[in-house]
């Protein structure tokens, strides 16, 4: 259970960083963040108590396979998103650098009142 509320805590860091900080970079750092609790998240759903690889083999019986092994969809969801948030990462950090090329400046306020 504590491990939950572990996940929650990781995420409300990150929608704390994305919600209450100006800062472009810190921004981003929280979206990371936020990225890698829901990938916490789903590893901690798919975890089992003295679970086995779903790699059924000659060695295993059936009944023993399916009581044991872990669920690989959450693994396969965690291997996606993170190739997805690299993807997202690496767009935000080439918006954040035309942004400061732009406006020589990483603060949300001040680019707001920039016109131009």
């Amino acid at each position: 259970m504590i491990i939950y509320l572990l996940v929650v805590l990781i995420f409300f860091i990150g929608l704390y960083g994305i919600v209450a900080k100006k800062n472009i970079i810190k921004i981003i750092v929280g979206i990371n963040i936020v990225g890698y609790a829901i990938n916490l998240l789903f590893i901690v759903l798919g975890y089992k108590w003295e679970g086995m690889a779903p790699v059924l083999t000659r060695e295993v019986e059936v009944s023993e396979f399916y009581r044991r092994a872990v669920d690989p969809l959450p693994q396969a969801l965690v291997l996606t998103s993170i190739v997805i948030d690299l993807a997202f990462l690496a767009f935000l950090s080439a918006l954040a650098i035309r942004l400061y090329e732009k406006y020589a400046t990483f603060d949300m306020d001040k680019i707001r009142r920039l016109r131009g």
